[in-house]
């Protein structure tokens, strides 16, 4: 899909504009040096119309990744809130994932820029499934990749433009060895994340998933402990070895744009029986029951669309 053709409109430092005209300069710093900060999130098609699911948290955790890189946005809270309702309207979408970022402009090039021009964009358009549908089924195929992730290093942890370059490497490593995703270890050995989602083992009924000190806080991961809690399935957040996961009775990614996907084997080996657990299928139908709003619960993580 090239975004570049959608018809429709984004938007952009406080007003909605033609998508096609949604442009910025080629010296833009943020462009050069990857000092930005985003989020990804979904709206999902429910009974009462389209819901953004947890809004609130994303913008938060917008908020909170630029003050953690001293990037002060120009708009509140509740301004970027809107922002996204609008968009949604304005683009007469009934499900959708979308970008909201925060970007420094052409003022100045160089590490020592200042006088920056903050530049606040969201943008929505239709995309159905980050992996293939049948993964949800089946589950994936994952290489331990060779690329390691950063550990307590607030900047790291942060949602930032340039984190995902390793990312990126990581996820080619895999695909160009013949597998869906990447699994990457923190410096000291221990399990962190995938390329783009949060990583969670199931052992004799616990749900595992790695501590925060090498990993992203994912709006998924806390849905999936939140929701975990309510179904009476019991769940610890400690540091995971690759022993663990290969001993592991399932696995699964978490993640906005993946969502909730079985993982299937690491390396070529099996993890527990080769396909989607009991506990991860049952995590999975009550994460999508409750984004596609079919649940009692938990109503504050749903933004209507009025």
């Amino acid at each position: 899909m090239d975004l570049s053709k959608i018809n429709g409109e984004i938007w952009y430092d406080g007003k909605l504009i033609d998508w096609q005209e949604a442009n910025t300069h080629l010296l833009t710093h943020t462009l050069h040096y990857g000092l930005g900060v985003f989020e990804g999130v979904r709206a999902y098609g429910t009974k009462k119309g389209p819901s953004i699911f947890r809004l609130h948290d994303h913008t938060d955790r917008l908020f909170k990744s630029a003050s953690t890189v001293n990037m002060e946005i120009p708009f509140s809270k509740e301004t970027i809130n809107v922002a996204h309702e609008e968009v949604i309207k304005a683009n007469k979408l009934n499900e959708c994932y979308m970008r909201p970022m925060c970007f420094y402009g052409s003022e100045g090039m160089g590490l020592r820029a200042d006088n920056l021009k903050v530049h606040v964009m969201v943008a929505a358009w239709e995309w159905p499934s980050y992996m293939d549908p049948e993964a949800r089924e089946k589950g994936i195929k994952v290489k331990l990749s060779s690329y390691k992730r950063q550990v307590l290093n607030p900047v790291a942890n942060a949602k930032v433009n340039g984190n995902y370059v390793h990312s990126i490497v990581a996820l080619n490593e895999a695909l160009e060895n013949g597998f869906d995703e990447a699994l990457m270890l923190d410096a000291d050995g221990y399990v962190a994340e995938g390329s783009g989602e949060n990583f969670f083992i199931v052992k004799e009924n616990v749900l595992y998933s790695p501590d925060l000190d090498s990993c992203l806080d994912g709006i998924t991961r806390r849905t999936i402990l939140e929701l975990a809690e309510e179904l009476g399935i019991k769940y610890e957040v400690k540091k995971l070895s690759v022993e663990d996961v290969l001993q592991a009775d399932e696995s699964f990614f978490s993640g906005t744009a993946a969502e909730v996907v079985p993982i299937n084997s690491l390396d070529g080996k099996l993890i527990g029986s080769g396909s989607r657990g009991p506990v991860t299928e049952k995590l999975q139908m009550t994460y999508f029951d409750q984004v596609r709003g079919s649940r009692d619960s938990n109503f504050s993580w749903h933004t209507y669309i009025k």
